[in-house]
């Protein structure tokens, strides 16, 4: 059986490039495509295996625009040739589930989410009305073609049971729930905390980060922000001295940050969310919107506590109120221990399996 992996872009390494990686683990010989390279943007694991591009890399300071190219992203994605191998897994939020694998092959797709600027989230990316209505024939285009793309996949894994849900609205499609992998033994409990909150995110619209910089402009407590994005400027100017940009860290520097941290901050709908995970690795607790995959990783009151509706004025609440020695470091991270990345591995390569059995067809009788 040959196999290809398919990924959206490797721009960085966020909660899609962390499953990404564990998929390399699992198939490490197999070749990666994807719409755009930058190198060492990502891991050694994802580096090491060979990476074919679309015709967008060879577009000057794609690594700067890609985003202003949505319009296209099918045409480039359905131009990869996927059809030497006998099994495609496809790794998507975007376009990567549209590619075209020959007609006998296997594709499965693990799903991070319908294409979110089509279907659920156009007002967070198009903020005004005028710019909605020039982007409407656009967003119409791209929910029917991810639509339609979405029946080149034989089976479909979300990341959640959120996104089950979403895949089954936009797709009418059913779906397995594995949830992304955390590597556990990466974080420690630390004796020592400090007076800092926490996020860790790409700074793009739906994670409504301005949000959380507007409830601590007026809680006026410290708030470190890790992350990069094309919100990052409009979000420093808006914030007041308590509030702190310190860009993408490298891996080895997370760990501290989340374990010395009063608690983490998660403002947005998540599909899954690896970072709160991720701080619960650490033993520490997660303030977070009640809805999304926050839902799913997050027990209110024994891991952390949920604020709604999503405005400022309830997380300045939720955070007035919140207690910190309350919760157990070690019951957090016991929990966090439910999503590592041996679970992950193991539920992956047993559902692979499984598909291609069932996929594959009976041999020819002589």
């Amino acid at each position: 059986m040959t196999v290809a992996l398919v990924h959206d872009w490797l721009t960085g390494m966020r909660g899609g490039e962390r499953c990404l990686e564990s998929l390399c683990r699992l198939f490490p010989g197999a070749p990666l495509y994807t719409l755009l390279h930058v190198p060492g943007a990502v891991s050694r694991e994802i580096e090491r295996h060979p990476i074919t591009c679309s015709f967008l890399q060879r577009i000057p300071g794609i690594a700067r625009r890609y985003r202003s190219l949505l319009p296209l992203f099918p045409s480039a994605v359905e131009r990869l040739d996927v059809t030497p191998y006998d099994l495609v897994l496809s790794s998507s939020h975007c376009v990567a589930k549209g590619v075209r694998p020959r007609p006998d092959a296997l594709h499965i797709c693990y799903c991070h989410t319908p294409m979110r600027y089509a279907w659920d989230m156009p007002d967070a990316y198009l903020r005004s009305p005028l710019t909605r209505a020039a982007a409407a024939p656009l967003l119409l285009y791209l929910r029917r073609w991810d639509r339609r793309a979405s029946g080149r996949v034989h089976h479909f894994i979300a990341n959640s049971r959120h996104v089950r849900e979403r895949i089954r609205r936009c797709y009418d499609r059913e779906a397995d729930v594995v949830y992304p992998p955390v590597d556990v033994d990466r974080f420690r409990i630390s004796n020592r905390t400090e007076d800092y909150f926490l996020i860790v995110s790409a700074l793009v619209p739906y994670k409504r980060i301005d949000l959380a910089v507007d409830a601590f402009n007026r809680l006026g407590l410290p708030l470190r922000i890790v992350g990069d994005g094309p919100e990052r400027g409009h979000l420093e100017r808006r914030a007041r001295p308590n509030i702190s940009f310190l860009g993408w860290q490298p891996d080895d520097c997370l760990p501290d940050l989340y374990a010395r941290a009063v608690a983490f901050i998660l403002p947005g709908v998540e599909d899954f969310g690896i970072a709160p995970v991720e701080a619960q690795a650490a033993g520490r607790p997660v303030i977070a919107l009640r809805a999304g995959g926050a839902l799913e990783t997050v027990l209110d009151g024994q891991t952390g506590d949920f604020f709604w509706p999503q405005t400022p004025e309830a997380l300045v609440k939720t955070v007035r109120c919140f207690d910190p020695s309350g919760f157990s470091p070690e019951d957090l991270r016991a929990h966090a221990r439910r999503f590592d990345r041996s679970f992950f591995e193991r539920r992956m390569r047993k559902i692979i399996a499984e598909a291609w059995e069932a996929h594959r067809p009976e041999p020819k009788r002589k």
